[in-house]
């Protein structure tokens, strides 16, 4: 495992990254949830926008789960990920405090689940599924993709999953699970809401991406560098560790979305 620190001007070298001229079609508020689904909230959350090229057969494609800290937010496709001749799948989910956890854990892992079932309809590589978000996204993207006990359920194999790259993502239990349990804000906590605690050798590639650690939620970057070091010490040989210097916690997530874009080339060449 390699670890980087990398400099702005950097970063903007990568908005060179390759352009598809296909077109390219939106396709909004698609259920994840089966259609006999009674919970009215549930529902109403548990949709996904599918954005995807149509002229273009086998390709790739990003589960992207928003961010706003599990009590807010809404689904998006980041413009960095626009017309690059891959498929997201911006995803929406409950949120606290209306449900607790693990509810939006659940959530996203059937989106995932979605996902490897379907994209094969509209064209993709149900081989080549990446899972992807900002902030409390990325949180999601970890759980999903390090606790295996969250895609068994929808009868899929974590290891499925080409690769997991949270952006600013927390790998030690989640701020609004600690909230939701009158736990201290301060004091980190691992237990089964930590996707470091479900770290393992044989876990999907993984790209870890935090901005300046002096402009960062605190400790956000040290905690992706743990989950990096316990990987490494797991002998987890796919994982990559980057801090992007001069770029915030909100900042982060578009130049996080280029080197996800740059990786995800360099593992379909493997």
């Amino acid at each position: 495992m390699m670890s980087y620190k990398i400099f702005v001007f950097f970063c903007l070298i990568l908005t060179n990254f390759t352009s598809s001229a296909q077109g390219y079609k939106l396709l909004q508020d698609i259920s994840y949830v089966e259609k006999s689904e009674k919970d009215m909230y549930k529902q109403e959350r548990c949709k996904l926008d599918l954005y995807f090229p149509e002229d273009k057969s086998s390709f790739a494609t990003v589960v992207w789960f928003h961010g706003g800290g599990l009590e807010e937010g809404e689904k998006y496709v980041p413009l960095e990920l626009k017309e690059k001749g891959i498929a997201v799948i911006a995803v929406n989910y409950r949120l606290s405090p209306k449900v607790k956890g693990p509810d939006y854990i659940d959530d996203a892992a059937a989106a995932v689940a979605w996902a490897f079932n379907n994209i094969t309809k509209y064209g993709g590589d149900p081989t080549k599924i990446y899972v992807s978000g900002h902030s409390a996204g990325g949180y999601l993207a970890l759980m999903v993709g390090l606790d295996v006990s969250y895609l068994k359920k929808y009868h899929i194999d974590a290891n499925q999953i080409k690769g997991i790259a949270p952006i600013s993502g927390q790998t030690n239990t989640h701020y609004t699970i600690k909230k939701e349990r009158k736990q201290s804000m301060e004091i980190p906590i691992i237990d089964q809401y930590a996707p470091i605690h479900f770290a393992r050798k044989d876990a999907p590639p993984t790209l870890l991406i935090t901005g300046d650690a002096r402009l960062e939620l605190p400790a956000r970057y040290e905690e992706n560098a743990h989950l990096a070091k316990v990987l490494e010490n797991l002998k987890h040989s796919k994982t990559e560790l980057f801090q992007l210097q001069g770029f915030d916690h909100g900042a982060v997530y578009a130049p996080g979305c280029l080197l996800l874009l740059r990786w995800m080339e360099k593992l379909d060449r493997n």
